[in-house]
């Protein structure tokens, strides 16, 4: 059984089993979960409206769900990664390539990044664009083996997969959680992106 399928088969919330350094012993070492239950805990923190999927048939039925559920039968979706358009072409979505004309964003993400719940993202998503010129709506579909302990290894990650031209305009979804201004001066990587409604399509892939 996957430890997702653990998570969210359990009616006790996960958070409220992490140990914490001021419960232990004074020297004892703080506990650190597992970078798949630290990112589950921290989206859901920030506000992220998650959907765990064994497979593509959950998947697109996760989907239909969020269309549904949204009233976005008859509204445009933007697409701008053409892999992501051909695998749900048979959605039946309305997709467009312009920002203004579309309801909600379907895209993918770099990295899913633990320590603080935050999608990494970049060029290969979003082109040149501030997140403030997309809806207001954002549908990402992500894998497990894209999860990442902290943004250090999401951007070693980036040079990594990316050997022959590294994306640029890397940054982070935090979403929701509005940030005051103290935190917006020290946090360089959301420079210029805003909240947004997420809803995250996770397959699992290991």
């Amino acid at each position: 059984m996957s430890l997702f399928r653990k998570i969210f088969g359990s009616k006790t919330d996960s958070s409220e089993n992490e140990l914490k350094s001021n419960e232990r012993g004074k020297y004892m070492p703080e506990i650190k979960l597992p970078i798949d239950e630290r990112f589950t805990i921290n989206f859901k923190k920030n506000g992220g409206k998650f959907l765990y999927c064994e497979n593509l048939d959950e998947v697109f039925d996760s989907l239909n769900n969020i269309i549904l559920e949204n009233d976005w039968e008859d509204t445009n979706v933007l697409i701008y990664d053409e892999q992501l358009r051909l695998r749900f072409e048979n959605s039946g979505l309305n997709v467009t390539r312009v920002s203004p004309e579309a309801t909600y964003f379907l895209t993918t993400c770099e990295n899913l990044i633990a320590d603080d719940g935050s999608l990494l993202i970049s060029s290969n998503q979003i082109a040149e664009k501030r997140l403030v010129e997309f809806p207001e709506h954002v549908i990402v579909f992500a894998t497990t083996s894209q999860i990442t302990g902290s943004i250090g290894e999401g951007l070693r990650g980036i040079k990594n997969n990316n050997t022959t031209k590294i994306p640029t305009n890397i940054t982070t979804i935090k979403h929701f959680k509005t940030l005051d201004t103290k935190e917006k001066e020290e946090d360089f990587m959301n420079y210029g992106s805003n909240s947004k409604n997420l809803y995250l399509l996770l397959l699992e892939d290991l």
